[in-house]
């Protein structure tokens, strides 16, 4: 069997550890889901990308606590965010509790403001644009904001690692695809619980990926979009008398899926250069 790689997006960063999203109203977040995976493209290469026309950078407020991004098709606004919330945004790759190989320590704790907007005529063509190519063209023009605001550079390496192959458990999957009519989408994520509306299983991958800090691979090949509704007990708390079944459990017993553990190919962002942006 043999599925290639889909892209599928979010849309509302609130932290690294809990994200809803409402992707009737907003765009962000790219997610990779693979059953077979592709190196991706250097972010240098090819013609000359599109660019945002106007892009200010200045400190958050001192004690704001709550990132917030929204991306309507032109504009990129990230209120009270790090640079490696901005990467999270930028690169599809990049997950929120995995380490970024060359990240200084002041990219995961100083939080900016970022505003940054196109021309008219380059916001007006990518609302004509389907909602996965808008976000495409939005990571492309964040990637050129941060190298130009914060000089970043980067290269991907291919590292090999420990990874999770989440693939279709013995019993079958055990749920349905979502309506074609329903649109309303997001998902969110906790530390005893995930909920997707009406998204692809790269959904449910990318929030697993941040909970268990282990790139988690799609191994399942199952396309369309879902209702996901997957609920356990965290580990602290299985001892309790009222205790649930663990994460590995209940994504058997509830979904139809399983974790294996394994050791494969990591697509890896690396940090080759990076400095504070001047304030404007």
């Amino acid at each position: 069997m043999v599925c290639t790689m889909t892209r599928r997006v979010s849309s509302l960063l609130q932290s690294h550890r809990n994200l809803l999203l409402f992707a009737t109203a907003l765009v962000a977040l790219a997610m990779p889901a693979f059953c077979q995976t592709a190196a991706p493209a250097s972010p240098n290469a090819g013609a000359k990308p599109p660019a945002y026309e106007v892009v200010s950078v200045k400190p958050a407020k001192p004690g704001c606590d709550d990132m917030m991004v929204s991306s309507p098709p032109g504009r990129f606004l990230a209120h009270c965010t790090t640079l490696l919330g901005l990467l999270f945004n930028a690169y599809s790759i990049v997950k929120p509790n995995i380490p970024v190989p060359g990240l200084p320590g002041w990219a995961s704790s100083e939080r900016f403001d970022l505003d940054a907007k196109a021309d008219d005529e380059t916001a007006t063509a990518m609302q004509k644009l389907p909602r996965d190519e808008q976000w495409r063209q939005t990571q492309t023009m964040l990637q050129e904001a941060l190298a130009s605001r914060f000089k970043l550079r980067v290269h991907y390496e291919t590292r090999e690692g420990p990874v999770y192959e989440l693939v279709v458990a013995k019993g079958g999957f055990k749920l349905k695809a979502a309506p074609a009519s329903e649109h309303s989408r997001g998902y969110s994520w906790g530390h005893d619980h995930i909920d997707v509306r009406t998204g692809p299983m790269g959904s449910l991958v990318f929030a697993l990926s941040d909970l268990l800090s282990r790139n988690v691979v799609d191994k399942t090949c199952l396309s369309g979009n879902y209702d996901i509704d997957l609920k356990w007990t965290p580990d602290e708390q299985q001892g309790a008398p009222d205790a649930g079944p663990t994460l590995f459990t209940a994504l058997e017993e509830q979904l139809g899926l399983k974790l294996v553990a394994a050791k494969g190919p990591v697509d890896t962002l690396v940090v080759d250069h990076i400095e504070r942006p001047s304030e404007n």
